[in-house]
């Protein structure tokens, strides 16, 4: 019985291994093409926040056989590697697709953000709703901030670098849409009490909570600022569920 629950995490830890590579190669093809080049590493940050969802369906979520942490573990090494900060050029030729989509951002971002879930996975593996809720409107609260920002953002405003108005609505509303449908996800897999008015209340918090740590955090930090401000508002209105 134990052994067909290892096998079944074991298989899943490869399905998440696989589609984080595919997400990597899809996301070096379309920063060759010209149009979609610059949302390249857009596209990388919400496709690899859609691992929340799966997050749920491990059984071996604690120490010392947390298998969402040995998801996100690697990547920490792997960004590292194939950012311009890395130590080995050797391998970072070998990983030119992701290297190149670095590039073409924070090139601290990634690794920061391989961080923020790797923490998130070690701390709150049984309870992937926080999860969710700390990752969501970073991979996609952030992505339509930036795409929203600079593609419409006409109203400008500065802090520690400039963004715009219409970046900062794109990021609230994506953050509340996605936060929320995470928590009715959640709800349905686990006897959390999240009603819809809890729901809703919830990713409202979150994402007025998250637009303004984006808005104040240097470039590349919203990485570590987002979900953890994430988490702790939701731990606050919930009381630690």
């Amino acid at each position: 019985m134990l052994g067909d629950e290892f096998l079944a995490n074991s298989e899943l830890l490869v399905i998440c291994y696989v589609y984080v590579l595919v997400i990597i190669f899809i996301a070096g093809k379309l920063r060759l093409i010209s149009f979609f080049a610059k949302y390249s590493r857009k596209f990388l940050h919400m496709m690899i926040g859609n691992l929340v969802f799966i997050i749920p369906f491990f059984s071996f979520n604690s120490f010392p056989l947390n298998f969402p942490f040995i998801v996100a573990a690697p990547f920490i090494l792997v960004t590292f590697l194939a950012s311009p900060y890395s130590p080995l050029k050797a391998v970072s030729q070998k990983l030119v697709g992701l290297s190149n989509i670095t590039e073409r951002g924070h090139q601290s971002g990634l690794v920061l953000y391989a961080l923020s879930y790797t923490i998130l996975a070690a701390l709150f593996s049984s309870k992937p709703y926080l999860i969710a809720a700390g990752i969501l409107p970073m991979a996609y609260g952030d992505a339509f901030a930036s795409i929203i920002g600079e593609r419409y953002g006409k109203r400008h405003y500065r802090f520690f670098v400039k963004k715009s108005i219409e970046g900062s609505v794109a990021m609230f509303a994506a953050s509340f849409l996605f936060v929320a449908a995470s928590l009715a996800f959640m709800s349905v897999l686990f006897p959390v009490p999240f009603s819809a008015y809890s729901i809703v209340c919830i990713a409202l918090a979150v994402a007025s909570i998250t637009t303004l740590a984006e808005a104040f955090s240097p470039l590349g930090f919203d990485n570590i600022t987002v979900p953890a401000l994430s988490v702790l508002t939701v731990l606050a209105l919930t009381g630690g569920l």
